[in-house]
């Protein structure tokens, strides 16, 4: 009788597992749009430039913000944030609950190998991407500057009565060709990086900190190798009759700008990135074990 009743905390502590990692998710997502959504706007703003002629003045991310803080003032800089919210606080959540349900269903008794790590990061994140794709539209409409959508419902039907719904799906396979790699370079970096830190140092006041460094250095990373992917979804996404196709856009993007062209937001886009995602799965580690469970 003893026995029996000194397992049920335990079996209690352990309930919902699935929604505890979704909202310790959501929770990160919050956290991480809020402070890093300038540089997203930014970042879509020097890859949708049209004045980018040979020989022209070279536009940087400096001159972008100081543009945008003049001509639409400082809260400019957050001007998408709502659809970002939308987007970012299940879609956080939607991952990270993928995530913790797959390693938990696969890798219970044993910590993933290396490539492993990549595929459970990818799989989460085309969960997550598929899911939000129709927000992350919208989103990119709103911080190119060329759309006056008054709200995301407002955009939704508006995308929908002109363009129709697919329209909603534009830039998916560019989307999953940076998500991801992206996710997977990223959880896979993250993790070994994490792996290599001595134990007492791991299980310190430092954690945090520790685990927000490993975070950058993986993000860094992930940011270069996905970057062009990037820049065609953020065409695709602004223009879809322009660059109709992942196939069209690479051309397009190449003739009018070169290798170049697709390297263009690379900066605001890995500060944020990187940032964010370093924050995003700090919070989430630090919470799930608030919670108590393993993340």
């Amino acid at each position: 009788m003893q026995g029996k009743n000194d397992t049920q905390p335990k079996t209690h502590s352990k309930a919902h597992p699935v929604l505890k990692a979704f909202v310790c998710g959501s929770l990160s997502g919050t956290c991480s749009t809020l402070l890093f959504q300038p540089l997203d706007l930014v970042k879509t703003r020097l890859q949708t430039l049209q004045n980018t002629q040979p020989g022209g003045a070279k536009v940087g991310m400096l001159h972008v913000f100081i543009t945008v803080v003049r001509t639409e003032k400082l809260f400019g800089l957050w001007k998408g944030v709502s659809p970002s919210f939308v987007r970012c606080i299940p879609g956080v959540g939607i991952y990270f609950s993928t995530f913790h349900s797959l390693k938990q269903y696969f890798f219970e008794q044993r910590a993933p190998r290396a490539y492993e790590l990549v595929l459970l990061g990818a799989a989460a994140r085309c969960v997550a991407g598929i899911s939000m794709l129709p927000f992350t539209v919208i989103k990119t409409r709103f911080e190119s500057g060329r759309y006056n959508y008054s709200s995301v419902c407002g955009a939704l039907k508006s995308v929908c009565e002109t363009e129709g719904p697919r329209a909603l799906y534009s830039g998916l396979t560019a989307t999953l060709l940076r998500d991801a790699p992206f996710s997977g370079i990223y959880v896979m970096i993250y993790s070994q990086s994490k792996r290599t830190l001595p134990h007492d140092l791991g299980s310190s006041a430092l954690t945090p900190l520790l685990n927000f460094s490993c975070g950058v250095f993986a993000g860094i990373l992930a940011s270069v190798v996905t970057q062009p992917a990037d820049v065609v979804k953020t065409h695709m996404q602004v223009n879809p009759t322009r660059y109709c196709t992942t196939r069209h856009a690479l051309h397009l993007i190449y003739t009018e700008h070169g290798v170049r062209g697709f390297f263009r937001g690379a900066v605001p886009r890995s500060l944020r990135r990187t940032l964010m995602a370093a924050m995003a799965w700090t919070v989430y580690e630090q919470l799930m074990a608030l919670m108590g469970l393993k993340s």
